[in-house]
């Protein structure tokens, strides 16, 4: 991609799944990459795996004084934050009934607030050097009724509406973006499926499977880059054809 090499990219949540995958394509790249990470094992695997990373850093999204250590951590090893991948997330698998009052306050305080969090502190250092790309994960969860995910649903929704909201207040200083990837293929997943499930989601997938960790992690890199210096304001969606046809393409 043009314009990669040599910048400077944090990544949260980027130890495993599609933060690990995307933070090993902005090293292949070129650039300068940091990932935060709340899991210990997860940091310690992945400095193992990517010795070319900056930093790996621990902090908890949720928290906003550990994400401003830690953005200022990632500063001190690049030099200043060019792109922020803004990938955070967890889920828990359950009906709409049993979701505790605890279970949803921790669902939104990673999925939503920390993505906010991040955003905002990234974005205030990049108004102040001139520019900078911030770009969120999101899901198509946020835009269609996936059942036994109402938490993860709702967190994810307001994803999409604060990376639309971000894109206009920031430009045209800083691109503001989101993926919506659908079925994926990362640890996250793989943990809450049977087999007979993956092979159940399969089926309704025209192109018949999970995507890539790194498929999703390209086209971060693709909208990041100046190939797509005029992408701003948008969700990109990356389902393999799922959300194409509503109900008529279900199998």
């Amino acid at each position: 991609m043009r314009g990669l090499r040599g910048k400077r990219v944090l990544v949260t949540g980027g130890a495993s799944g599609i933060g690990a995958a995307t933070a090993a394509r902005f090293l292949e790249e070129g650039a300068s990459v940091c990932v935060i990470d709340r899991s210990a094992d997860a940091r310690e695997r992945i400095g193992k795996e990517l010795p070319g990373l900056s930093g790996v850093l621990d902090a908890d999204v949720a928290d906003r004084d550990a994400v401003e250590a830690a953005f200022a951590t990632a500063v001190q090893h690049m030099g200043a934050v060019d792109v922020l991948i803004n990938n955070a997330g967890i889920s828990i698998r359950h009906a709409f009934v049993d979701i505790t009052p605890e279970e949803w306050d921790d669902v939104l305080a990673v999925n939503l607030t920390g993505v906010f969090h991040v955003a905002q502190t990234a974005a205030r250092r990049m108004l102040k050097q001139g520019g900078g790309v911030i770009l969120n994960t999101a899901s198509t969860n946020g835009t269609h009724g996936y059942p036994h995910y109402a938490d993860y649903n709702a967190t994810k929704a307001g994803v999409i509406a604060l990376t639309k909201s971000m894109a206009l207040e920031l430009a045209p200083t800083v691109r503001v973006n989101a993926i919506s990837p659908g079925y994926c293929l990362t640890p996250m997943q793989r943990a809450e499926y049977t087999d007979e499930m993956l092979q159940r989601v399969n089926n309704k997938i025209p192109l018949g499977r999970h995507a890539k960790p790194e498929e999703i992690a390209a086209l971060f890199a693709f909208l990041a880059s100046e190939d797509a210096a005029f992408a701003s304001g948008h969700v990109y969606v990356m389902d393999g054809a799922e959300t194409a046809g509503g109900l008529a393409s279900q199998r």
